[in-house]
């Protein structure tokens, strides 16, 4: 019965509604915004105002979710079958393919022939060539993509159903933020997203673990579908894929990264793909950088910051998490005290100056000259890369190993679980 009321409810979406925390039109033609605007056509050569026709179907997708593993949430995990035996007959069919899996269910079947079929559009090579580019940007690429994500954390659709669920809040932030460094380890190792791969199996996981979320949160009576959309809606989860593309392409340059913009639509393409597994599949999904660049100027133009103390709780919450347990071993207390103080620096840095003030955060001196001083550096380095032949493929296992490197220090054997929340805190 709660499958159905929950199903009702996600289903409810008038032909054109925008959510009412969608202030896109109402703030687009501010002075300071059209300022803006002609400031980053000057630099880009283009103009970053999207079409109306992309902000109105950008809006609409804040009603629109996952249809197909969501029948396949609410026929096993909430029906007879119940979660256990669900994910039982998950794994087995991401390990041995869904005719391996004894009585599939309809729903299950219908899941993996959507998972399994290639888009029209997808080209295999440009996948990898966005994952190696996603590789060498290393350790940094996970810092910058949270402290994003810190910035976002103003709006409530965003914000509460991570709230609500408890994953990035107080002492569970530290796990949950290395599930999903597992999840982008994963997905762009050589070879991650082929058919049997873990890359492969941890999207679909993730995917699941999205929807039952989904499915919680919409029973709640606090859930505002008129504001907020669907929780964890495809408008939301586009965004995120932007997080670890054009975002970071731009940004990391900041760092001495070198970053083409061939490239750079290059991790467009991967994460395109990465969101097709994730069942977030638009039809207006950015194809090259120009379209990238107006999907996020939407973005940041349609904000209501109306998330507050949720919102604060859970930028509060980042930094802490890398803080070192005073019970570790000597020499792992020493790493993580200096890890811990980089990540200081890497949000101080990236992070904008009013956000950081405007919470509870560690000092931002003297550990935000830390990205300065190393600038530099990285920046000779990826001169040499690209110029002296064979470097590339240096850097590139290089990067791998400190990644691999970095989370182990932080997790140690422990493997990810991507569990679905069974109940909320709240």
């Amino acid at each position: 019965m709660a499958g159905v009321q929950a199903r009702a409810t996600l289903d409810v979406a008038a032909a054109g509604k925008i959510p009412t925390e969608f202030r896109y039109r109402e703030r687009v033609w501010n002075p300071g915004v059209q300022r803006a605007r002609r400031v980053a056509r000057a630099v880009l050569g283009f103009d970053p105002q999207p079409s109306d026709r992309l902000v109105q179907a950008f809006g609409e997708a804040y009603y629109q979710a996952d249809p197909v593993a969501e029948a396949f949430v609410d026929e096993v995990y909430l029906g007879e079958i119940g979660p256990k035996r669900g994910r039982a007959m998950l794994d087995l069919a991401l390990e041995q393919g869904v005719d391996a899996v004894p009585d599939a269910p309809a729903s299950l079947r219908r899941l993996f022939e959507e998972f399994e079929t290639a888009p029209q559009w997808l080209d295999p090579d440009l996948v990898a060539q966005g994952a190696r580019v996603f590789r060498r940007w290393g350790t940094s690429v996970f810092s910058f993509a949270t402290t994003s994500t810190l910035e976002m954390y103003s709006e409530s659709s965003i914000t509460k159903p991570l709230s609500y669920a408890g994953g990035y809040a107080g002492d569970k932030a530290h796990k949950r933020q290395l599930e999903t460094v597992r999840f982008w380890i994963d997905v762009s190792e050589p070879g991650g997203l082929d058919p049997g791969a873990r890359g492969r199996q941890t999207a679909m996981r993730v995917r699941i673990m999205h929807v039952f979320i989904r499915r919680k949160l919409v029973q709640r009576p606090e859930w505002d579908h008129d504001a907020w959309g669907v929780p964890i809606s495809v408008g939301d989860a586009t965004l995120t894929l932007m997080g670890g593309s054009v975002v970071p392409g731009l940004a990391l340059w900041s760092l001495g990264h070198q970053t083409t913009l061939r490239e750079i639509e290059a991790t467009l393409h991967f994460w395109r793909y990465i969101g097709h597994l994730l069942g977030v599949q638009p039809d207006w999904y950015p194809r090259n950088f120009q379209e990238a660049v107006q999907l996020m100027f939407a973005a940041f133009v349609k904000r209501a910051r109306t998330a507050g103390a949720d919102g604060a709780e859970l930028v509060e919450s980042y930094l802490p998490a890398f803080a070192p347990d005073p019970d570790s071993p000597w020499a792992k207390r020493i790493r993580d005290e200096f890890n811990y103080r980089i990540q200081i620096g890497y949000t101080a840095f990236w992070l904008p100056p009013a956000t950081y003030a405007r919470h509870r955060m560690p000092k931002r001196f003297p550990w935000v000259l830390h990205p300065i001083m190393q600038a530099p550096l990285i920046f000779g380095a990826e001169t040499l890369r690209r110029t002296v032949p064979g470097l590339d493929d240096v850097a590139d296992r290089v990067q791998r190993y400190r990644r691999e490197q970095w989370y182990r220090n932080e997790v140690g054997d422990r493997a990810a679980e991507f569990h679905p929340v069974e109940e909320f805190r709240r």
